[in-house]
């Protein structure tokens, strides 16, 4: 029983196979490469796939991560998952960068109570979502202005995570300085989270389209040439 674990909502373009029933990561790669994922991804699958002396008949479903994080990533890591999943009509999980950094804290940080974990979103925005100290979520992930992020915390909240957490200006303990947690935390986060396999941004797009070189739209009276 072996589940394919793709990451490439980040700068991060990683893989594992990862054995749920005895929570052991059989093989994994992780490669910090920026961009480029579209070109490494599957040479880092194959990778992890020789080393864990796995075929992908034998898999029994897919993990990837959804976002937030890079827009191009994002597609890259869901394009592959649900391609890979067709072929072999096998299940795919979803789940969210915001979600494996959880679950990295919750395994490693030991966190005393709720916890935000913050990554950053670009244009000046901050994603977050609360957890509590036993992983479950208790509010929904969402994008925020950076200078909001603090008047935003829990009064409760005991720990923050991600790579944000320092840009917050708080007193509150910091850890995990990453915008995704490892392949295996994504791995272990495929047991307690389950999302359709479709991209999660939270904001709009950086390109926009030129309009500047469209055509004019032909008006209802005109007819065809």
């Amino acid at each position: 029983m072996s589940v394919l674990v793709l990451d490439t909502a980040s700068r991060f373009c990683s893989a594992c196979v990862y054995d749920p029933a005895a929570d052991t990561i059989l093989a994994a790669r992780e490669e910090a490469i920026g961009r480029g994922h579209a070109e490494r991804l599957m040479g880092v699958v194959a990778d992890v796939m020789d080393e864990a002396g796995a075929a992908f008949g034998d898999l029994t479903g897919l993990t990837v991560t959804i976002g937030p994080g890079s827009f191009t990533g994002i597609r890259v890591g869901v394009a592959a998952a649900r391609g890979i999943a067709v072929a072999r009509s096998q299940p795919v999980t979803g789940v969210t960068t915001l979600e494996s950094l959880a679950v990295q804290a919750v395994d490693g940080e030991n966190p005393a109570g709720p916890f935000a974990v913050l990554i950053g979103g670009g244009r000046g925005q901050i994603f977050m979502q609360h957890f509590s100290a036993d992983c479950d979520a208790l509010d929904a992930a969402r994008a925020v202005p950076e200078d909001t992020v603090s008047a935003c915390l829990r009064p409760d909240c005991a720990l923050l995570v991600g790579d944000a957490a320092t840009a917050v200006g708080s007193d509150l303990p910091n850890a995990i300085d990453r915008p995704v947690g490892t392949i295996g935390a994504v791995a272990r986060a495929g047991r307690l989270f389950a999302h359709a396999p479709s991209p999660l941004y939270l904001r709009g797009a950086d390109a926009k389209p030129q309009t500047g070189f469209a055509l004019p739209r032909r008006s209802d009276g005109e007819n065809a040439a």
